[in-house]
């Protein structure tokens, strides 16, 4: 019964170890060897791996204990937590093998505190809420390896945390399943833009006369012929232009109060949703770019929506079909142009 269950400090329960300053001279280049996980590495709730730096795997004998295991959890010590939420996640088999670097905590359960339950208490409100009133610093906020330790929670039994943690995963499985269908079709969706509409596969089919089922479905959108421009081969019809002459990056604005989904606009940040608000600041269905932060993104929302300040939205300056847009764009890095 919950009424049972006792009061501890995390740093008693739980395993902890903060990460190694791994040398940037001595990243490699090799795509097999292991990743390093920094803080830029985490999401909410799972890790990304875009842009990863790797270790040498001929020079990782001296830093046993930082290697990673399925299970872990991982909690960025800077910037703990962004707009988008509390930047932690469990470690899967597939993010392995892996490095822990420093300003990085790994977190592992132990035999008072189930790995899997340990999760949901660093996933909880209580434990963000804590790190919001603790973390120091304007600049980089932060939080140190004792505040974190220092983080008390009440703990059930553990076949009560099986319990809790097995229902919970259960849930969080369906949601994993979810979101990979939806990565899965976002990856298609890219493949086909790049075919249409920088391939130009359609027009290259049509004007080589093959009698192909993809001729047959785009008959209508596409010519069957190139012409030359400053860019290269274009369709014929079709225009170099810059986007500054076809939309204008409209700055967000500060909103507080949008947390939780009550209300029925979406808000957005550099990261994505991360809450609703009761009137949009862009009325129509749109794009969000993000402008601040390690890791920036571009979003779509297929209704209007609400823009914080550390991300653009795109205004069209005429006609535009918004999707054709956001797939254009998703094609340029944004992450490598940082300036400050």
């Amino acid at each position: 019964m919950a009424a049972e269950w006792s009061t501890v400090e995390l740093g008693n329960v739980a395993d902890l170890l903060t990460g190694f300053p791994f040398s940037s001279a001595s990243y490699s280049t090799d795509p097999t060897a292991p990743r390093l996980l920094r803080g830029d590495n985490i999401a909410q709730g799972r890790l990304r791996w875009e842009g990863a730096k790797r270790w040498p795997k001929n020079a990782t004998c001296d830093f046993e204990q930082y290697w990673l295991q399925r299970g872990d959890v991982i909690l960025a010590m800077d910037r703990p937590w962004i707009e988008a939420g509390l930047k932690y996640a469990a470690v899967q088999a597939s993010d392995l093998p892996a490095l822990l670097v420093q300003r990085v905590v790994r977190m592992r359960g132990t035999k008072a505190l189930e790995a899997a339950f340990l999760k949901y208490v660093i996933g909880s409100r209580d434990f963000t809420n804590y790190v919001l009133a603790i973390q120091t610093g304007t600049a980089v906020p932060h939080i140190s390896g004792g505040q974190i330790k220092s983080f008390q929670f009440r703990l059930p039994r553990v076949d009560e945390q099986r319990a809790i943690a097995h229902i919970l995963g259960t849930l969080d499985d369906k949601i994993e399943l979810n979101w990979r269908m939806n990565e899965t079709l976002e990856e298609m969706a890219r493949a086909l833009f790049k075919s249409w509409f920088v391939d130009f596969d359609p027009v290259l089919a049509k004007s080589e006369g093959r009698d192909v089922q993809l001729v047959s479905q785009t008959s209508d959108l596409f010519p069957n012929a190139f012409e030359q421009s400053a860019m290269g081969n274009i369709p014929i019809g079709w225009r170099d232009t810059v986007w500054g002459e076809l939309v204008s990056l409209e700055y967000g604005k500060s909103l507080s109060g949008y947390s939780g989904n009550e209300s029925i606009y979406p808000v957005f940040g550099t990261n994505g949703k991360i809450g609703t608000f009761n009137e949009p600041l862009c009325n129509h269905a749109g794009i969000i770019v993000g402008r601040k932060g390690a890791y920036r993104g571009i979003h779509f929302c297929s209704m209007p929506f609400f823009v914080i300040d550390t991300a653009f939205y795109v205004e069209p300056r005429g006609p535009m079909e918004m999707r054709w847009a956001y797939y254009e764009l998703l094609r340029n890095d944004i992450n490598s142009m940082d300036s400050g």
